[in-house]
């Protein structure tokens, strides 16, 4: 298997890329059996169908990047010598989780050792941030700016993260850091004129992605946008619910537009 789908835009290229690097649910065959069975069949902590409710967008000439691997396997949003991302006393789970959010382990048996993430960092890791290093870098050379926009979700409530219900959705730019104040305005304008609770940088800032390769000094600009999974999930997080998801892909397709006429 792949580790990523590259999803070409189906009409004139913009320069927006959307990663979605949680969205896997695959395990490699080799390493599979370490995993506890219902950890491989229910891989719980999966941004699940956010690929499926970004498919929008190459219809409006952007491009995206999905990883086909569990997050479980590694996480492609952690910093490469896990370098914690935030000092809050909140549960941060691993580059090579081994356990969900909530502090539940996921293996039958022994964790990777120093070895084994060493190669899961070559093997999956950093072909991942490699690829999108790629194409920003081919984006900024076409068009002089760029914008990677990084698509996220979680439960409404992880007990392991904090006690209280996240707001529907979180718009992350390390401290307006990783992008310019211009595009952030207009995604955050265009988020708060829709019928969800809107956050920015809080709880979440944006994770390795948004902040590793926004470097707006560059013109290469960096967004996350976490969201809650019920705004396009079931009361109980575990399926698609067409009806939800038509209304917020609504709201990012008008996000989308607004950033497009900018950048």
């Amino acid at each position: 298997m792949e580790i990523y789908t590259i999803t070409e835009p189906t009409t004139t290229p913009v320069p927006i890329i959307i990663s979605s690097p949680h969205s896997g649910t695959a395990f490699p065959e080799d390493i599979r059996a370490q995993y506890k069975k219902e950890a491989v069949d229910n891989p719980d902590d999966t941004d699940w169908f956010i690929d499926r409710l970004y498919d929008f967008a190459p219809s409006m000439g952007i491009k995206m990047i999905s990883a086909n691997y569990s997050r479980w396997v590694i996480d492609l949003n952690r910093d490469p010598e896990s370098k914690p991302l935030y000092n809050d006393g909140r549960v941060i789970t691993a580059l090579t989780p081994e356990t969900d959010f909530n502090g539940n382990s996921i293996y039958v048996g022994s964790t990777p050792d120093s070895e084994e993430v060493s190669r899961r960092i070559k093997t999956y890791y950093q072909p991942y941030h490699a690829k999108i290093a790629g194409m920003l870098a081919e984006y900024q050379a076409k068009f002089g700016r760029v914008l990677l926009f990084d698509a996220h979700s979680i439960r409404k409530v992880v007990p392991g993260i904090r006690s209280e219900a996240f707001p529907d959705l979180i718009l992350g730019d390390n401290d307006e850091t990783s992008c310019s104040k211009e595009l952030i305005d207009i995604a955050y304008n265009a988020l708060s004129t829709a019928d969800y609770e809107l956050m920015h940088n809080h709880p979440f800032k944006g994770g390795y992605i948004t902040r590793s390769f926004g470097d707006p000094t560059q013109n290469i600009h960096a967004l996350q946008l976490e969201m809650a999974k019920t705004n396009y999930m079931n009361d109980d997080e575990t399926e698609y619910h067409e009806e939800r998801a038509a209304a917020i892909r609504k709201v990012l397709q008008g996000v989308f537009n607004n950033l497009i006429e900018k950048i």
